[in-house]
């Protein structure tokens, strides 16, 4: 009897336990999600309704023209547009330098491999507050100022995606490659039929990162890209305040609508490529 109900005892906690650890896991879900309710919710009200003392947390009147005066008040199809352009320049360009680097590092053998590496390690510690006016003198003085080219060129190689991808092909052992150059492959062969599949989990997960990044990036398109002709997503968002004679204006429910068309590529591929992440994450972390 001692033992039955020791056992039900046990039984009883690790129940207790995993019901416990079932409601911090719905805890913490509903905080990180609720912003974005808000965000979608709020892109549906009225101006007054959003800046009532007490909030609701359904919309009494859906404003759906919100949206349509998003792209009546600011050029949303050409934010768009320069933001896919940025973002899709980015992606190619850190995606061909990270990945021959990445290659070089772990599977090459030349003199000063480590140094360089270590330099690469070394800039992934500068933040871009601190390199920005050199490079925006350099892009002034090659007259790249409000153009594709200053808005990608400056990020075209990633210290992080180099250092990532690495890491991954390390777990790739030299057989492969070495059984691949007698078969008289070369090194784009290796990279892109031996290396790239099977580390293909990483790749995708640094590669979202890459394209989260991209789409988000604010602080450098504000500053090389201060006109009209190539703002991007994040800083019209900005000017939306400002659509009256350049005066600020109360239109939170047309700022939150913008913000909502401005991450639903995002969020698409994140559901898309989800799967990828974790594995890719843990993959590069154990190497």
């Amino acid at each position: 009897m001692t033992d039955i109900s020791v056992n039900q005892a046990a039984v009883t906690r690790k129940n207790i336990g995993t019901a416990i650890q079932y409601l911090l896991a719905i805890l913490v879900t509903l905080v990180a999600l609720f912003p974005l309710y808000w965000m979608v919710i709020s892109s549906f009200k009225s101006q007054s309704e959003i800046l009532r003392s007490v909030p609701t947390f359904w919309p009494e009147e859906w404003h759906f023209e919100n949206y349509i005066n998003v792209f009546n008040k600011a050029n949303f199809g050409k934010y768009y547009f320069n933001t896919v352009v940025m973002t899709v320049g980015i992606l190619a360009i850190q995606t061909v330098t990270g990945t021959l680097a990445a290659y070089g590092f772990s599977k090459g053998n030349f003199k000063g491999k480590n140094l360089l590496f270590m330099v690469v390690l070394g800039a992934l510690m500068i933040p871009i507050q601190v390199t920005f006016i050199p490079i925006y003198i350099l892009c002034a003085r090659l007259n790249m100022t409000n153009t594709f080219a200053g808005l990608i060129l400056p990020t075209a190689v990633s210290p992080y995606y180099i250092f990532m991808v690495r890491q991954s092909f390390m777990g790739v052992h030299d057989s492969y490659v070495d059984a691949a150059k007698v078969d008289g492959m070369g090194t784009l062969g290796i990279i892109t039929r031996i290396m790239a599949p099977m580390c293909q989990s990483t790749i995708a997960t640094i590669t979202l990162v890459t394209l989260t990044t991209g789409w988000n990036s604010y602080f450098w398109p504000k500053i090389v890209a201060s006109g009209e002709k190539r703002r991007v997503l994040t800083v019209g968002l900005a000017h939306l305040r400002n659509t009256f004679a350049g005066m600020d204006t109360m239109n939170n429910h047309e700022i939150m609508a913008g913000a909502v068309m401005a991450i639903i590529p995002i969020v698409v591929l994140f559901f898309i490529f989800q799967k990828y992440m974790l594995t890719g994450y843990s993959k590069a972390s154990m190497k």
